[in-house]
């Protein structure tokens, strides 16, 4: 992965980092190696270049937000969620923040964590990179950093870094919804890492080496890898399917749609708290589909359930894929053409005070269960201005005829910062 071309950004240890930052990243994290503002434009030109060369596109780890929300949706996800150690001081949360996005600034450009990487430095030391992507291109990787409500306040009231007065108000654990069923050991954490790649070797390789990075200031709560995106962000991409075999995600919000954006995704400066403008909220549920007993439904309740035909998509009201329902049409038979509790008309925005978010989410295959099921479903991943958005909307669907086929099993709720600055991290704010 590494070869002649690419910069040395200066690898000097950042004053007062502990011995636990440095394990990770044995000579790879540094005061002016983080202020990748000397040596990022040529980490990033040589990457492009590569890019251009291998075929794989490459997002910037820097910006005005995060990549990975409104990014062109990748192929694969490595999702984790992380709890911050017992004995971490506020010191080893900023440096644990530093060290993360300079690997990760790195790592989305096709580089190495470090300059010595898995094979350059010292024989009798563990490399500072695991060595599972050299010689892989970027891949479109993406990585994006996200803060649970148990940062700012532990579950005892713990004000463990001095960051309860900086707590959103909105950012609380998630209300109960009916149906749920969910596992605590996979639910919730302090920190979250969303890596999504069109490769998936790639982005379990920037989980595990984030992982890594993390011994003793962080340990890995839960992860989840998932497959074949439900939804798309970009019009040139095709709108996918999940495991029901349905289009996902036809009206999701679009990246080159600012003004829907601005209204349902990104924290706006006059909302609170003022550090987090720019960012948003990320939903994680993790949703188990019964495919054994979905499968032996008739195609004709299918689409009832759903509200679209399942061939093109489309509304059941008529048109295509892209036709808006019409709510208010029926049969010959009076009966309305789109059932009035079909997932379709619940969740639609025009019935819900035209609440929208953006949509992210993976289909998932953990092996199968003890009676022989499938272990599948949908790993929803959803961007909202406000929590109150999905929440809105999730209350909307209780009376959503997929209830019968799904069962919701774990849930978080993260707070995104803004995207850093080149020569900053994520989360910068929260220690000015």
């Amino acid at each position: 992965m590494i070869d002649e071309q690419e910069p040395t950004p200066d690898e000097t240890p950042r004053p007062g980092l502990s011995r636990r930052g440095l394990f990770g990243l044995a000579a790879g994290v540094g005061a002016a190696g983080l202020a990748l503002g000397a040596g990022g434009g040529a980490v990033a030109a040589t990457a492009i270049a590569r890019s251009g060369t291998g075929g794989s596109s490459v997002h910037p780890f820097f910006g005005e937000h995060q990549a990975g929300i409104t990014t062109p949706m990748q192929d694969h996800l490595h999702f984790a969620a992380f709890d911050v150690m017992a004995g971490t001081d506020r010191a080893d949360l900023q440096s644990l923040l530093q060290d993360w996005s300079y690997a990760a600034a790195r790592m989305t450009q096709g580089l190495e964590v470090s300059a010595t990487g898995a094979v350059g430095g010292s024989p009798e030391a563990p490399p500072d990179d695991t060595g599972e992507a050299l010689g892989l291109p970027a891949s479109g990787l993406t990585i994006t950093l996200g803060f649970g409500p148990t940062l700012f306040r532990a579950e005892d009231g713990t004000d463990r870094f001095g960051l309860a007065n900086l707590r959103p108000r909105a950012l609380e654990k998630l209300p109960a919804f009916l149906g749920d069923d969910l596992d605590p050991a996979v639910s919730n954490g302090d920190l979250c890492i969303q890596a999504c790649a069109d490769d998936p070797q790639v982005a379990v390789h920037a989980v595990r080496n984030l992982s890594r990075i993390a011994f003793g200031r962080a340990r890995l709560r839960w992860s989840q890898l998932g497959f074949g995106k439900t939804s798309k962000t970009t019009a040139a991409q095709a709108t996918p399917r999940n495991l029901f075999g349905f289009k996902d995600g036809t009206a999701n919000i679009l990246a080159d749609d600012a003004t829907a954006l601005a209204d349902h995704v990104w924290v706006a400066e006059d909302d609170e708290p003022a550090w987090l403008a720019g960012g948003s909220y990320l939903v994680a549920r993790k949703v188990a589909m019964l495919i054994e007993t979905w499968d032996r439904v008739r195609l004709s309740e299918q689409q009832r359930i759903i509200g679209r035909d399942k061939s093109e998509g489309a509304p059941l009201s008529g048109g295509r894929e892209a036709t808006a329902p019409d709510f208010a049409k029926k049969d010959a038979a009076g009966t309305p053409a789109i059932d009035a509790a079909s997932h379709v008309r619940l969740a639609h925005p025009d019935l819900n005070d035209g609440i929208r978010i953006l949509r992210r989410g993976y289909n998932y295959v953990d092996g199968n269960t003890a009676l022989g099921r499938l272990d599948a479903g949908l790993f929803f991943l959803s961007y909202q201005r406000s929590p109150e958005q999905f929440v809105t909307l999730q209350r909307a669907l209780s009376g959503d005829l997929m209830n019968e086929y799904v069962r919701h099993v774990a849930s978080g709720l993260w707070a995104v910062p803004r995207g850093a600055r080149d020569g900053s991290f994520v989360g910068a704010e929260l220690f000015a």
